[in-house]
């Protein structure tokens, strides 16, 4: 079916309901970031592939809603679907919750699953259905209904991560938990979230594409703890360690009916846990609303994991300075004509996987090419695969995921000579990346006082990118980890201090519509630095290793400290790549690393 008859499809289980407006987001049972191919209701019903968007869909009209990261892929693919695009905090554009306010008459009934919408959003829709004196229907699955060749849920091994990759024990992370559950008064906490069930547990699946997780939940009392997961999953030896940890196993749907008997005080993160659990949960006021103590402990890597991401970086940087130099031979000989977008990620994803310890890439690659590039989050297809040519910029965002640990990293390749306006967007990208990239800053602040420091390059020239400055990283788990982040923007919570030991990325970028666009990026280590009477001061380590192109940068247009910084950089990257490669290759790294 196309989206037009999915739409009328699902229009018609809605008149047999007597459903007003449903809601389809973009989420699994545990509000993941990226989603398994069952959970793909909202892709399904739209058209719409990109990883973050909520779709309303009314008697005779639709809207779906999404961030500057999306604009002009969904464009693209919503054209001529029936679905009105809402371009979430441009100027007069209303949020989701905002248009149901008006949209949603008196009396009128709003419905969709609650499996697939957090607590906390839920909360919020449940009161704007009450002003209406509405009615609110949280346990309809639609889209299962019209989605009749739908994939079948995962059911994937897990494996064990050990103790010399994770540098923590299960007992000891479960029992740092009891700790913060005992300090804010909570006998009980329930988890959804998959990554901080991994976390603690140890633990890593394949249920989710690009993100090692596993489908389950966790239940932690005082002195026991549930793993609701399917038990054919979890071997014998893995079974063992858990039970000997004081860790029960469940099967995975089970905890919707556990949970109707639960009578202690529990934790729950409004913003992770799903509707329908707090909505089986019998006696509210038995509830204790906060974050999940295991949100902070992760983010936060230890000596053992930050010594295991270094290692990983390496084996990344070899594999991708190897693509490099494989994509610029292809330009100096002019074949690069016969490469496409696709065949370039396929061949920077065949030379990671060449790593040793290599699992899989640690996101959909983006590999766009010319005006593509202006898409901030393009994934090619066989539709819109381009050929590549001499004269534009190649934008690759990929990463890996290694047992060691995590990898996203940027590089924008000017293939063959670029105009003077494309040098010098680039070299203000460079500038801004650079800028953050060396910021020596004062124990205390957040990722929102720095991000300034990027902008600025951009900003002096009245431009912008509409995307966040950087992202947590985890840790064989979620390449976007909560919650530190480099944002302008002042949002709805207060912005998480920078602690030693987390792990955040450095990717400004300039997007120019219909012409190019350029992001650069790292991944960055926040350190200590020197400690006098001002304060503790702090700094960032880089942690990728790879060379940035220096044949599009206008040298004069950088400061001392930038050229310094860059130097000193590249001289990093050569120790640590070079003996890593091929005689032909070091050559090449020498000079694509030389100082400037």
């Amino acid at each position: 079916m196309k989206v037009k008859q999915r739409l009328e499809a699902l229009r018609a289980l809605m008149k047999e309901h007597k459903i007003d407006i449903y809601l389809v987001p973009t989420a699994d049972y545990h509000n993941s970031e990226n989603v398994g191919r069952y959970f793909m209701e909202r892709a399904y019903i739209s058209g719409f592939t990109g990883s973050a968007a909520s779709v309303l869909v009314g008697k005779d009209w639709a809207g779906l809603w999404t961030d500057g990261r999306y604009f002009l892929q969904a464009e693209d693919q919503l054209e001529g679907s029936g679905i009105d695009l809402y371009r979430m905090g441009q100027e007069g554009v209303p949020s989701l919750e905002g248009f149901l306010e008006d949209k949603l008459g008196q009396g009128e009934k709003l419905a969709f699953d609650g499996r697939c919408v957090t607590y906390g959003q839920g909360l919020a829709l449940e009161k704007i259905v009450a002003e209406k004196k509405g009615s609110l229907v949280y346990d309809l699955d639609l889209i299962d209904q019209v989605w009749g060749d739908r994939p079948p849920m995962a059911r994937e091994g897990i494996f064990e991560l050990q103790l010399k990759y994770a540098g923590e024990s299960r007992a000891d992370k479960l029992g740092r938990l009891r700790s913060s559950m005992e300090n804010i008064g909570a006998d009980c906490h329930i988890i959804t979230s998959l990554d901080d069930i991994g976390w603690v547990l140890n633990i890593r699946g394949r249920d989710v594409d690009y993100f090692p997780l596993a489908l389950s939940y966790l239940i932690v009392d005082m002195d026991k703890a549930v793993l609701y997961i399917d038990e054919e999953k979890i071997s014998g030896e893995i079974m063992a360690g858990l039970i000997s940890d004081g860790v029960e196993i469940r099967p995975y749907n089970a905890i919707y009916e556990d949970i109707k008997l639960i009578e202690r005080k529990t934790l729950l993160d409004p913003d992770w846990v799903n509707y329908a659990i707090y909505g089986n949960i019998g006696d509210k006021d038995i509830i204790i609303e906060g974050q999940n103590p295991t949100i902070m402990m992760k983010t936060v890597k230890n000596e053992i994991e930050i010594d295991n991401i270094r290692k990983a970086h390496i084996k990344d940087g070899i594999a991708h300075s190897k693509y490099l130099y494989w994509l610029k031979k292809e330009v100096a000989s002019g074949r690069i004509g016969r490469q496409t977008e696709i065949s370039v990620s396929n061949k920077l994803e065949s030379l990671r996987r060449d790593q040793e310890d290599f699992i899989c890439p640690s996101f959909a690659p983006i590999s766009a090419f010319g005006d593509h590039g202006a898409i901030v989050h393009y994934e090619a297809d066989d539709l819109s695969n381009k050929e590549l040519a001499q004269g534009g910029f190649l934008l690759n965002d990929t990463g890996g995921n290694y047992i060691q640990g995590s990898t996203d990293i940027s590089r924008t390749t000017a293939l063959g000579q670029v105009s003077q306006e494309m040098k010098e967007d680039y070299t203000r990208v460079l500038q801004a990346h650079i800028r953050l990239a060396r910021a020596k800053f004062l124990y205390g602040c957040s990722g929102a006082n720095l991000d300034v420091l990027a902008r600025q390059a951009l900003w002096d020239a009245y431009l912008n990118y509409n995307h966040g400055t950087g992202h947590g990283v985890g840790y064989l788990a979620n390449i976007h980890e909560p919650p530190i982040s480099f944002r302008w923007q002042v949002g709805v919570k207060p912005a998480t201090r920078l602690e030693e030991g987390m792990v955040i990325t450095d990717e400004p970028g300039l997007y120019i519509g219909g012409s190019h666009g350029i992001r650069i990026e790292n991944e960055l280590l926040v350190r200590k630095g020197p400690k006098n009477d001002y304060g503790q001061f702090m700094y960032f380590e880089a942690l990728t290793y790879c060379p940035i192109d220096l044949d599009p940068v206008l040298v004069d247009m950088l400061t001392e400290d930038d050229k310094a910084y860059l130097n000193d950089y590249h001289q990093k990257v050569y120790d640590l790549i070079g003996p890593g490669l091929e005689e032909e290759e070091r050559c090449w790294l020498r000079e694509v690393t030389r100082p400037i």
